[in-house]
């Protein structure tokens, strides 16, 4: 009995570093000694930065309007809103 106990905690150890570990660590990236760095886009004057890389742009990660319709208003016209041919 005593013994499963000691196993079971050595095992919730293990797996409690194994997650520590698998956290990972927070610091600036850098290139990969010996490559190439990578080539500046077409058309662009100087390489982007991280920060402009890994920032979505609006198309990316359009705004959303989540207000709530709070009461009834009538439409204004629209000239492209025609009814199907036929």
């Amino acid at each position: 009995m005593m013994a499963q106990r000691s196993l079971a905690a050595a095992l919730t150890g293990a797996a409690l570093l194994a997650t520590l570990a698998a956290c990972g660590s927070k610091e600036d990236l850098k290139p990969v000694a010996g490559q190439p760095a990578p080539e500046i886009p077409l058309g662009a004057t100087r390489a982007p930065t991280t920060e402009e890389l890994t920032t979505p742009d609006a198309q990316a990660r359009p705004a959303r309007s989540d207000e709530l319709l709070k009461r009834s208003e009538r439409r204004e016209p629209d000239d492209f809103d025609l009814p199907p041919p036929g």
